[in-house]
C-alpha cells in the first residue's frame, strides 16, 4: 500500500497549531505544543509525514482528529517555521568520483547524510569530524547542502569525541570572559556577614555521599533518633545565595539550564568558583544551606516539616563504595551509627513508596571510564545498593516536601511532572511481561506493577522488564502545572535538590523565598524540559562512542571474543539484544541467520526455523561474536556463536552511494554541482 504524500495545507476541519519536534530514531516524531492551553498533549507524527523536519525544530502542525494511533493524538508537519539549529556535524563517509563529499549526519535523522561540494585547495579524508553550516535542507529528493565552517578532529581521535557532541548539541561548553573575571572575583570563603538570620546547624552530625568522581556537592545529610522517632535533615546547597535573578550568573545559568556529565568530563551550568567551590557541600567547610527538617515516628510516617536557610559544616566526604563498606564493616568509621540508621528510615520509606505503587527500577549504571585523553580502557558496573538507595529516598521526600509547601499555600512553582502512560503503550509492557513468564490480571493496577518489578529483580529479565516499561512511559518534564507524577505515585514533586546543576532547582529556591514569582515561569519550565533532552542526547551520543571504541579495541585484542547478551525484542527481519554487561543493543538480521530459513510467528512472538524448528524468542540467552564495527555510522555487525565458521546465505549488499545518494542527486536542481 502507498503511503500518503505530505500535505501542504491543513484540512479545515483539522487544528493546526505549533511546537518543538523532537525526532526518534526510527524517524517518527512527536510535537509538544507550544502553548498548552491549544492543545495539552504531545501529537505523534508518523515518519512520512514530517517532512524534512529534524530534532529540535519548531514546527506548524495539523492535528488529525479522525485518526489516534496508539502512541497518541496523530498530525501532520505543515511547514518547519524555525530551524533548531542551522550547523551540523557530519564524518566524511564518502569521497565520490567527482571529490565532493557525502557525510554521515546522526542528528539528521533517518536522512543521516549532507553533501558537500569540493572547494580547490581544500581536501578532507574520510573520517573527518567537520562543522558544517546548512545551505539548502532539501527535501524527500534531495540530500542537505552544506559547506564546511571548521575540522573539529577526526574519527580516530578520541580527544575530539566530546567537542564533537558539544559542537553537534549547541552545548555552551565555555563561560563568557567577562563572567570569569565576575568568577574570579568570589570570595573563597563565606562570609561572616552572610551567616546573619541563618539557622546555625553546624552541630548536627552532617555528611555527603557521592560518586567517585564528583566534585559539585548539592546535598548533605543529618539524622538522628530518639524515643519519637527519626529527625532527618536535607541541606541543600544555597545556590540563590550567590546567583541572584537576572545577574550575569543567573543569565547563563537560564542559557544552560543544567550541567551536560560527559566520561571523564563536566560541562557545568555554573562557573567552577561557584559549583566546585563557594557554592560545593565540601568537606571541613562552612557552607550555606537551604535545610529541610523532617520528623518522623518509629514506623516512618511523616509527623513534621520545615524549610530553612541555614549554615552547616560538612564533617565527612564519603563516596557510595566507602559508606558501603562502612555498613559491610570492612572499614571503622565513627559515623557507622548514624550509617545504620540512615538505612533503617530509608528502608521504611522505601516501603511506604512501594505501598503506594511507587515502582523502584533499581537498574545497575555502567560507566565507561576513560583515560585523560578520552580513550576508553574498561568499564564499571555501579550497582544500586543501600548508599545510592538511602540518598535517594531523602531526597525523594524532600522534593515532596517542598512541593507539598507550594501546593498548600497555592503559590506557583516549577513542577517536576509525570503523566499517567496511554493504555496502548501500558498493554503492550503488559503483553511482553506476560510472555516472559510473569503473572498479571486482565487489568493490572501501579500496585500490580510494582509488585510485578518486586518478583522480577532475581530475574534474567529483569533488565530487559525495566527498559520497556520506562519505553511505555511518557517522559518527565518541568512544568507550572502541577499534575503529579505517575512514576513516584506522589500528587506532588518538584527538584530542589541539586541547585548547582538544574536551573529548575534554582528556581525552586528562589520561589520558597520569594514570594513574586517570576511572570515567565511557563517559559522557564519549558526551556528546562528542553535543554534536560538536549544534554541527554549529546551524554548518551558520547556514551555510545566510548562504548563502541571500547568493543572496537577488544575486538583488536581478540576478534574471536565471545559476548553474552539476552534476546529482547523480536521483529519479523531479525532480532535485537542487550549486549551484557555493557547495556549495548546489538542486532541480527535474519539473513544473518546461518543455520536455516527463518519465519517470525507474530502470535507467540517468535522467530521459527522452517527446517530445525529451532526458536529465538524474548529472554533467550545468546552467544554472539562481533564481526564487524563502523565508528562513523555508529554500526555494528554480530553472528552468532553458533554460525561463526558457517558461510553466509548469499544476498545482495546495498550500496548506499549506488541506491540512495547519486539517485538523490541526478535532479536538475543539484545537476550543477
Amino acid at each position: 500500500m502507498t503511503k500518503p504524500k505530505p500535505r501542504k495545507t491543513a484540512s479545515p476541519h483539522h487544528q493546526v497549531i505549533q511546537g518543538t519536534i523532537h525526532i526518534h530514531s526510527k524517524g517518527f516524531g512527536f510535537v509538544t505544543p507550544s502553548d498548552p492551553s491549544l492543545f495539552p498533549e504531545d501529537v505523534f507524527i508518523p515518519k512520512h509525514l514530517k517532512k524534512n523536519a529534524v530534532d529540535g525544530d519548531f514546527v506548524e502542525i495539523a492535528i488529525n482528529s479522525d485518526k489516534k494511533s496508539e502512541k497518541g493524538p496523530e498530525g501532520y508537519v505543515l511547514s518547519i517555521t524555525k530551524r533548531a539549529k542551522e550547523q551540523l556535524v557530519g564524518i566524511v563517509w564518502i569521497i565520490n568520483p567527482k571529490g565532493n563529499y557525502v557525510l554521515y549526519v546522526q542528528s539528521l535523522g533517518d536522512a543521516k547524510s549532507a553533501f558537500v561540494r569540493k572547494k580547490n585547495g581544500i581536501s578532507y579524508e574520510i573520517g573527518d569530524r567537520l562543522l558544517l553550516n546548512v545551505l539548502d535542507w532539501g527535501d524527500e529528493n534531495a540530500p542537505v547542502l552544506c559547506e564546511v565552517m571548521e575540522k573539529i578532529g577526526t574519527i580516530y581521535d578520541t580527544e575530539s569525541d566530546i567537542p564533537a557532541a558539544v559542537k553537534d548539541f549547541g552545548i555552551r561548553a565555555e563561560f563568557p570572559p567577562h563572567l570569569v573575571k565576575i568568577a574570579k572575583k568570589l570570595p573563597k570563603k563565606v562570609p561572616k556577614e552572610d551567616l546573619s538570620g541563618r539557622l546555625d546547624l553546624r552541630d548536627l552530625e552532617t555528611f555527603t555521599i557521592d560518586p567517585t568522581t564528583a566534585k559539585d556537592f548539592d546535598d548533605a545529610l543529618s539524622l538522628s533518633k530518639d524515643e519519637k522517632g527519626y529527625h532527618l535533615a536535607v541541606h541543600i546547597a544555597d545556590v540563590s545565595h550567590y546567583v541572584k535573578e537576572g545577574s550575569p550568573f543567573d543569565e547563563e545559568a537560564k542559557l544552560r539550564s543544567n550541567s551536560t556529565y560527559f566520561p571523564g568530563e563536566c560541562v557545568p551550568m555554573l562557573p567552577e568558583a561557584l559549583s566546585n567551590h563557594l557554592c560545593s557541600l565540601k568537606e571541613k567547610e562552612l557552607r550555606l544551606t537551604i535545610s529541610v527538617l523532617v520528623d518522623f515516628d518509629l514506623e516512618g510516617n511523616q509527623l513534621r516539616s520545615k524549610i530553612e536557610k541555614a549554615y552547616i559544616y560538612s564533617q565527612k566526604r564519603f563516596t557510595y563504595e566507602e559508606a558501603k563498606e562502612v555498613l559491610d564493616g570492612k572499614i571503622k568509621s565513627p559515623y557507622l551509627p548514624t550509617l545504620q540508621l540512615m538505612e533503617e528510615l530509608c528502608l521504611l520509606l522505601k516501603k511506604k513508596r512501594s505501598e503506594r505503587g511507587s515502582v523502584d527500577l533499581a537498574l545497575p549504571e555502567v560507566v565507561i571510564q576513560v583515560d585523560k585523553k578520552g580513550e576508553p580502557y574498561g568499564y564499571q558496573v555501579v550497582e544500586y545498593d543501600i548508599t545510592h538507595q538511602l540518598v535517594e529516598e531523602f531526597m525523594l521526600k524532600a522534593n515532596e516536601i517542598v512541593a507539598e509547601y507550594f501546593v498548600k499555600r497555592s503559590e506557583s512553582a516549577v513542577f517536576r511532572i509525570h503523566e499517567v502512560p496511554s493504555q496502548e503503550n501500558l498493554e503492550e509492557f503488559y503483553a511482553l511481561a506476560r510472555s516472559l513468564g510473569f503473572p498479571l490480571n486482565a487489568k493490572p493496577s501501579q500496585e500490580d506493577v510494582q509488585k510485578l518489578f518486586t518478583l522480577a529483580k532475581q530475574s534474567p529479565h529483569i533488565h530487559r522488564l525495566s527498559v520497556a516499561f520506562i519505553r511505555s512511559m511518557k517522559l518527565a518534564i518541568y512544568s507550572h502545572q502541577n499534575v503529579g507524577h505517575y512514576g513516584l505515585a506522589l500528587e506532588n514533586y518538584c527538584h530542589f535538590t541539586s541547585p548547582i546543576r538544574r536551573y529548575s532547582d534554582l528556581v525552586t529556591h528562589r520561589l520558597l523565598f520569594d514570594k513574586t514569582p517570576p511572570p515567565n515561569l511557563e517559559e522557564i519550565a519549558r526551556t528546562c524540559s528542553e535543554k534536560e533532552r538536549t544534554s541527554f542526547k549529546a551524554e548518551v551520543s558520547v556514551v555510545l562512542m566510548k562504548k563502541l571504541r571500547l568493543l572496537s579495541a577488544y575486538q583488536k585484542e581478540d576478534p574471536s571474543r565471545i559476548y553474552k547478551g539476552v534476546l529482547s525484542k523480536i521483529k519479523p527481519f531479525g532480532f535485537f539484544f542487550e549486549v551484557e554487561p555493557l547495556q549495548f543493543e546489538g542486532f541480527i538480521h535474519i539473513s544473518d541467520l546461518r543455520d536455516d530459513f527463518y519465519e517470525f510467528n507474530q502470535k507467540i512472538q517468535t522467530l521459527i526455523g522452517q527446517n530445525t524448528g529451532k526458536s529465538f524468542k524474548m529472554g533467550d540467552p545468546l552467544e554472539i561474536v562481533l564481526s564487524e564495527i563502523d565508528l562513523i555510522t555508529l554500526e555494528c555487525k554480530w553472528i552468532l556463536l553458533q554460525d561463526v565458521s558457517k558461510k553466509p546465505k548469499s544476498k545482495k549488499k546495498k550500496s548506499f552511494y549506488k541506491h540512495t545518494f547519486k539517485k538523490k542527486t541526478s535532479r536538475k536542481s543539484r545537476k550543477k554541482s
